[in-house]
């Protein structure tokens, strides 16, 4: 019994020391937690490791793309000149043809027929001028002999008149006839695409059914596109700020961006620019003419045209993703004179390559942090390397 009131007074002791234990552990963190400052963990943080860029002030160029739509500069309607009966179609529909195809034969029988009985009349009428003539030519040294009147020498002087006139209105429509008959072969005037056969075969065409096909021609290809009022008197106010210099001469160019993003290989120039501006929708029409050898355009097609010649003088340029986007508008983090981080607000223009075009904000020389933002606060300590550095280090990066 002695032994079994030593072994509870034992296991008691030993859960008394376990306890005190945990309870001197507790007090230990509690009184370490309650000695530290709010401040300490920040105060701890390393600086932020940011890439900076300076910026410098260049001349760009700029451009502004419109949505267009192409037409041919020469199209025209195929339409037969006589009534008959399509004997043959000798062109493939929407296929390129040269100029001087035949395209369509209208059957020639009836019209080689009026030929052949016009040519027998300028005959009949060349053979009864002949003989005016003779007649004439005997009359008048009779006439001047008294040996017969005047009115006999005026009246072969006038068969012979007339015979001229038969002949001469005899020869116009032999060559009107001739004319008929050229007309039954229809040639190409020029070459470009063809339309679809709007008669076929067999068919008869006469005055109000005469159309046959259409025929544009590719190159030159005409691009119209419209210009609204707002970027008209947009760019007018840059021009006459110094933000904005136009190319010599006005004389703008056009690249044509096709709709799989690919631009086509030759460049446009402004034709016509339109005197007023369309009432209906306010906007500006414009016309561009470029070369199209290969082909790649077609007529009716939507495209997209990109106006160049303009540039920026002086123009302040950052990476797109330098420029955030806050409450009062879009701004981005410089260096201060403190060597900390400071947001700036900043006037956004236009995009140049992958780079945005600052209207207002920065100048030249300024410091502008173009990686590692996203852990910045206004007066945040920073690490800052020039961007062109880290790139080398790394043996990649962008330049700017």
């Amino acid at each position: 019994m002695f032994a079994n009131s030593v072994s509870l007074l034992g296991r008691a002791l030993a859960r008394s020391g376990l306890v005190a234990t945990l309870l001197i552990l507790v007090a230990s963190l509690l009184l370490t937690a309650c000695g530290d400052k709010p401040g300490a963990a920040a105060a701890a943080r390393p600086p932020a490791a940011v890439r900076f860029i300076t910026v410098a002030q260049r001349d760009v160029a700029i451009s502004s793309e419109f949505v267009a739509h192409t037409r041919s500069a020469h199209e025209v309607e195929i339409r037969s000149r006589v009534n008959g009966f399509i004997e043959r179609q000798s062109y493939t529909e929407g296929e390129i043809v040269p100029e001087g195809q035949v395209m369509f034969s209208i059957d020639p029988k009836p019209f080689q027929a009026q030929l052949n009985a016009q040519r027998a009349a300028l005959d009949r009428y060349q053979s009864s001028l002949a003989v005016a003539r003779a007649n004439l030519d005997r009359i008048k040294p009779l006439a001047a002999l008294d040996a017969l009147s005047q009115k006999d020498l005026d009246d072969a002087t006038g068969r012979y008149e007339a015979a001229a006139a038969d002949v001469e209105q005899a020869t116009a429509m032999v060559e009107t006839a001739q004319l008929n008959l050229s007309y039954c072969t229809i040639r190409a005037p020029f070459t470009g695409v063809s339309g679809k056969a709007e008669r076929q075969e067999g068919a008869y065409v006469n005055e109000p059914n005469s159309l046959l096909t259409h025929l544009a021609a590719l190159s030159p290809m005409e691009i119209e596109f419209s210009v609204s009022e707002n970027q008209i008197q947009t760019l007018r106010r840059q021009i006459e700020r110094g933000l904005v210099r136009p190319p010599r001469d006005q004389s703008y160019q056009i690249e044509v961006i096709l709709v799989d993003g690919s631009v086509h290989p030759e460049v446009g120039h402004i034709t016509f620019r339109s005197p007023d501006f369309d009432p209906t929708t306010g906007t500006y029409m414009m016309r561009a003419q470029v070369t199209n050898r290969v082909g790649h355009l077609r007529p009716n097609q939507f495209v997209r045209v990109r106006l160049v010649g303009a540039a920026r003088p002086k123009a302040i340029l950052v990476p797109q993703r330098a420029v955030q986007q806050g409450a009062k508008g879009a701004f981005v983090w410089v260096i201060g004179a403190d060597n900390k981080a400071q947001p700036r607000p900043v006037t956004t223009a236009d995009w140049s390559g992958e780079d945005w075009i600052i209207e207002e904000g920065l100048a030249a020389g300024d410091r502008v942090l173009v990686e590692g933002l996203v852990t910045l606060a206004p007066g945040a300590a920073i690490n800052a390397l020039p961007l062109e550095a880290a790139a080398a280090g790394a043996g990649n990066g962008t330049q700017h």
